[in-house]
């Protein structure tokens, strides 16, 4: 059985589902991969879901404030053992309800291309392309995605 944890950046199961998400990215980012990871600190980060899948951590994201009423999604992973169960899913819509609690009116994100799971998640929860923002514009492998939280 899934269990959602919210929880913050400091929760160790986040912390170790992060070692595995920054190992998959460092593959599929390759030279790229410094340049996206500066934008993945978690200083800035309070807000976290965490997954369980029968007590074992499984899967994480997180939201972050961008600007006064927008939610920056970051961190969502899926460990590969989880992956096609709509736990990614669970995560995200947990994180959507977090952000409007917070009074957040829309949440984007920023993915790879070289993620098409990813991308094929966000446009399966009505999530739509958007022109790149912030430290993305000019990254020509980002696609930037936004969200109104109704």
């Amino acid at each position: 059985m899934i269990k959602l944890l919210r929880t913050n950046a400091a929760n160790l199961d986040f912390i170790e589902l992060l070692i595995a998400l920054d190992a998959e990215l460092k593959i599929r980012d390759g030279e790229e991969h410094s340049f996206y990871n500066q934008f993945n600190k978690l200083d800035t980060i309070k807000h976290v879901v965490v997954a369980y899948d029968n007590g074992i951590p499984i899967g994480c994201g997180a939201i972050k404030k961008y600007k006064d009423e927008i939610a920056e999604v970051k961190r969502m992973f899926v460990s590969p053992n989880g992956r096609r169960k709509g736990i990614a899913s669970n995560i995200l819509i947990e994180l959507e309800h977090w952000a409007k609690e917070l009074s957040y009116t829309k949440c984007i994100l920023e993915t790879g291309v070289n993620q098409p799971e990813a991308i094929e998640l966000y446009h399966k929860n009505s999530y739509h392309i958007i022109t790149n923002y912030g430290p993305y514009k000019n990254a020509i492998n980002s696609v930037c995605f936004e969200k109104m939280l109704n």
